[in-house]
């Protein structure tokens, strides 16, 4: 079995998050890592608390889950950081504004 350094596995997590949305069947043909192995890491960066949307999809059909791990992650962040995740996670501070008042 194939050991993989975390700061690899943080890259190939990072490659299925906004904005690259690299979906996990273009992921198993670039790395030759296996689907299962794939699954496996993007599970436990959620489990974590690490919003990673499945399927390549854009954040406005991301789960409530990701949805709510977004809002908790931003809750105390001033509006220079809040622009700073925003970027980096590939969403608008109005979608998490949106999302906020829908779990209200």
């Amino acid at each position: 079995m194939a050991r993989y350094s975390e700061e690899f596995k943080e890259s190939i997590i990072q490659k299925m998050m906004p904005p690259n949305h690299v979906p996990v069947s273009q992921l198993v043909r670039d790395t030759g890592i296996s689907d299962v192995t794939l699954y496996t890491w993007r599970k436990k960066a959620l489990s974590q608390g690490i919003p990673v949307p499945g399927d390549g999809k854009n954040p406005d059909q991301w789960t409530p889950e990701n949805q709510l791990a977004v809002i908790i992650e931003t809750a105390a962040l001033n509006e220079a950081e809040m622009a700073e995740y925003c970027r980096k996670k590939g969403l608008f501070a109005e979608q998490i504004e949106q999302w906020k008042r829908a779990f209200n």
